[in-house]
């Protein structure tokens, strides 16, 4: 074997015959391999990540195989299975196939020390080898997350810590403030036992709106999946006040009574609540009881700004009410109304009390008026017609001339009124109208 001057394929045959005492099968076969070795896509190995603890599974696989022998060597050179005998005394591994074109082995309760690259060997004219590296995956442990004060006022700053340990290789993290993500500040130191520890920092400043909402220190890592905790914030602030009127709704007049109700809230709770008029005092009979301010029988004397004080321990805070009074209501008695029946030759039109009648109304109305005066002329004009009427009327009538008879023959008046014959008596009667 020193002199290595028979083929490989000799040498495995060597190797499958001849066993001396004087040398272990692990290392006569680990040393068996004089002659060079090339790397070929016919053999195939896989590189492997296993969690620490786990169980590793190494193939080595021959796309064609001319009945050539299949070993597996450890880091350390060492052969873990020859065909399908397994020469190293490591019960952790064992033989899960074995055939022409494979060769499968297992690996229980990984460890860091079983880390590193792992040789699949096949003896053919030349030798063939493939590596397969196994990774092995240490998942940190509990984040551990703090803040620089438990209860932070609003408006200031505030620092949260989240430290993961003894990861391999180091974990990564993220923060989450409710559904919003963050950005912090993150520091990675190695151990001696090639473990890695995590530090990252958060600061921000806190509002009202922040108080009891999660922070979230998230730790992404290979080995593990939704990896976290949290920290709830609390934060203190000033009181926030409202003024809700309870009565009267809408506007205020004189006499009637007024209801305000101061509400107030804040971390920690208000302690104190104050009813103050700004630039005067509150009326003398006003009632407060409480966070209610009640007024009764109101006047105008009593217009003005209304403030509610809030306070704690954070601070101070006011709402304004600015009260208006009006003037009462007067009630008008409604006038009564006389119907009186007359009968009349014209009509008036009717009165137009509305200054927003115009447009088409407005021409409505003028032709009623005019319609009106043509009336009132026809009725007019009618009237004249009867009156005349019954005035010719007295005027007709029978009455005697004082013709005679024969005064036709007459010379003149006087000859006709001597020679008439006869008076009155016997004349004809004669009728004369006048028109």
């Amino acid at each position: 074997h020193s002199n290595c001057v028979l083929p490989p394929v000799l040498h495995c045959a060597l190797i499958r015959m001849a066993r001396p005492a004087s040398l272990s099968f692990s290392n006569l076969i680990s040393t068996s391999l004089c002659p060079s070795t090339v790397q070929s896509q016919n053999l195939i190995a896989d590189n492997i990540s296993v969690v620490e603890g786990e169980t590793a599974t190494i193939s080595c696989r021959v796309k064609n195989n001319d009945d050539s022998v299949i070993q597996l060597l450890n880091p350390n050179r060492q052969t873990i299975y020859f065909r399908d005998v397994r020469p190293l005394k490591d019960a952790r591994f064992q033989l899960v196939n074995f055939s022409d074109n494979e060769l499968r082995v297992s690996l229980s309760n990984v460890s860091l020390s079983d880390e590193g690259r792992y040789v699949c060997q096949l003896y053919s004219d030349p030798p063939q080898e493939a590596y397969a590296n196994i990774t092995v995956l240490v998942p940190p442990g509990n984040p551990i997350i703090e803040s620089r004060e438990d209860i932070v006022r609003e408006g200031n700053e505030t620092e949260i810590t989240c430290t993961s340990m003894g990861s391999k290789p180091a974990a990564t993290i993220r923060w989450m403030k409710g559904d919003k993500e963050l950005q912090g500040k993150s520091k990675v130191e190695a151990t001696y036992d090639r473990m890695f520890t995590v530090t990252s920092w958060l600061r921000f400043t806190v509002m009202r709106e922040d108080d009891g909402v999660p922070v979230v220190c998230i730790v992404d890592h290979p080995a593990v999946k939704d990896f976290q905790t949290q920290k709830y914030l609390e934060v203190q602030y000033k009181p926030e006040v409202t003024i809700k009127v309870g009565f009267p709704q809408g506007l205020i007049r004189e006499g009637e009574n007024l209801e305000l109700t101061c509400q107030a809230k804040g971390k920690p709770q208000p302690h104190q609540v104050n009813w103050v008029r700004v630039d005067d005092d509150v009326p003398s009979h006003a009632v407060i009881t409480g966070s209610d301010l009640y007024i009764e029988n109101l006047n105008k004397s009593y217009n003005g700004t209304y403030r509610c004080v809030a306070s704690n321990s954070v601070g101070e805070t006011y709402a304004d009410y600015i009260l208006y009074v009006r003037d009462a209501l007067t009630t008008t008695p409604k006038p009564t109304t006389t119907t009186t029946t007359t009968i009349s030759a014209t009509t008036s039109p009717p009165d137009i009390t509305q200054d927003s009648q115009a447009g088409p109304e407005a021409q409505r109305l003028d032709h009623a008026v005019i319609g009106g005066v043509v009336a009132v002329v026809v009725f007019a004009m009618l009237c004249l017609l009867i009156v005349l009427g019954r005035y010719f009327a007295r005027h007709k009538g029978t009455y005697f001339t004082h013709e005679a008879k024969g005064a036709d023959d007459a010379a003149d008046a006087d000859t006709a009124i001597i020679n008439a014959e006869g008076g009155h008596n016997n004349s004809d009667e004669k009728k004369e109208y006048y028109i």
